[in-house]
């Protein structure tokens, strides 16, 4: 199975824009799996909730899904990909998996990061998997990484492959990845984005440096800081089904959650 992600400098409010580029990324490039950044469409530095009323849009109907979705179709291939969501009168930073039959997952960030706090609502759809032709696909996004609780829910619930789109700016999670996927015996793409974002008195750089990472916690492959980039890997998605540590020992069977118990 080769899956691969997109790096790309996002220009905010740019929404065309920022659709264009990708179109023309994928244009380039066959796999079987896409990962997107975190809000690939409208980029990251709301300052307002007036600027998310306007930019943020219905799933499955807006422009970007719909655009993912034909993309997804004349690939023959799935792709996930951070949104900005408008649902009723809520707003939500969300993540998409759609393929050729089109709209297939919806997640919706429960970790809100800074002032994601103020113009996003919470997640409220729980951490789900999705079984494609060749592997079984879960999602997080961004700062969901440093809840441990996170990946684990996933991977116990089957998943071959995290996708995980992310604008990050702290320098910690590629380094916790290869943890998060170690302990849990899983792939990850986190597809990461460049460039510096300004938006009033808010400024943001953002740290490249996507990556894939192996169900052994080795790097598959490595992006740099401050360059646009496509990458790919070749995986075994079965690779991940194996959650034998030894001979005598499975990360999961070998779990003892009577004893997790936490003091009042």
């Amino acid at each position: 199975m080769r899956i691969g992600f997109i790096q790309f400098d996002v220009q905010f409010r740019e929404k065309q824009h920022n659709i264009e580029k990708i179109y023309q990324f994928m244009e380039r490039e066959q796999a079987d799996l896409w990962v997107l950044p975190e809000l690939f469409n409208t980029g990251y530095c709301f300052t307002s909730q007036n600027e998310l009323t306007q930019l943020a849009e219905d799933i499955p109907n807006g422009e970007t899904t719909q655009f993912l979705i034909s993309q997804a179709k004349k690939k023959k291939t799935n792709i996930v990909a951070g949104i900005a969501e408008k649902n009723e009168a809520n707003y939500y930073n969300s993540a998409i998996l759609v393929n050729e039959q089109g709209l297939i997952g919806h997640y919706r960030k429960i970790h809100l990061f800074d002032e994601e706090i103020l113009w996003f609502k919470p997640g409220d759809l729980p951490f789900q998997v999705w079984e494609l032709k060749k592997a079984k696909i879960g999602m997080m996004i961004c700062f969901d990484w440093i809840f441990p609780e996170a990946a684990r829910t996933l991977a116990l619930n089957g998943a071959d492959i995290i996708c995980h789109p992310s604008n990050l700016v702290l320098p910690y999670c590629q380094d916790a990845m290869v943890t998060r996927c170690l302990e849990n015996r899983v792939f990850a793409i986190t597809a990461n984005r460049i460039g510096t974002e300004r938006n009033g008195n808010r400024e943001l750089t953002f740290t490249g440096a996507s990556q894939i990472t192996g169900v052994n916690g080795e790097i598959l492959c490595h992006a740099s800081k401050d360059q646009e980039e496509v990458m790919f890997a070749e995986i075994d998605p079965q690779l991940a089904r194996n959650k034998h540590a030894t001979q005598k020992n499975h990360i999961f069977h070998d779990r003892r959650p009577e004893m997790y118990q936490l003091d009042k």
